[in-house]
């Protein structure tokens, strides 16, 4: 079965942190660009962070030096590490898979930065 299930997201207060998980399974894990995408209320969804098949990196310039996102591909698993939150980090947060020829996503994650 093909999937992606995203796991570690809850409620933190601003300043705090939060790692977030993506596990993959059916898919050739190493062949994929992985990425966090997130949503909140009222608005469109947006990239957060990207990782290449070869390692490189891509952020957003909202969590630039504040979000790390790294892989497993031993463990089909991608993580975002997310330090110094803010409240306007609130949002769903989605896992992406994709390849020149397929895109997948995961159901979700919601992440709550308040106090």
């Amino acid at each position: 079965q093909v999937e992606l299930v995203e796991s570690g997201g809850g409620l933190v207060q601003p300043g705090g942190s939060l790692r977030l998980s993506c596990a993959a399974s059916g898919i050739a894990f190493s062949i994929y660009v992985m990425g966090w995408y997130r949503q909140a209320p009222g608005k469109e969804r947006e990239l957060v962070a990207r990782i290449t098949v070869g390692g490189r990196t891509t952020y957003a310039d909202s969590v630039k030096g504040r979000f790390t996102i790294s892989r497993d591909n031993a463990k089909s698993t991608v993580y975002l590490q997310m330090n110094s939150l803010k409240p306007e980090d609130t949002a769903v947060y989605y896992c992406n898979a994709r390849t020149g020829v397929r895109e997948l996503w995961g159901q979700g994650t919601l992440v709550t930065v308040s106090s």
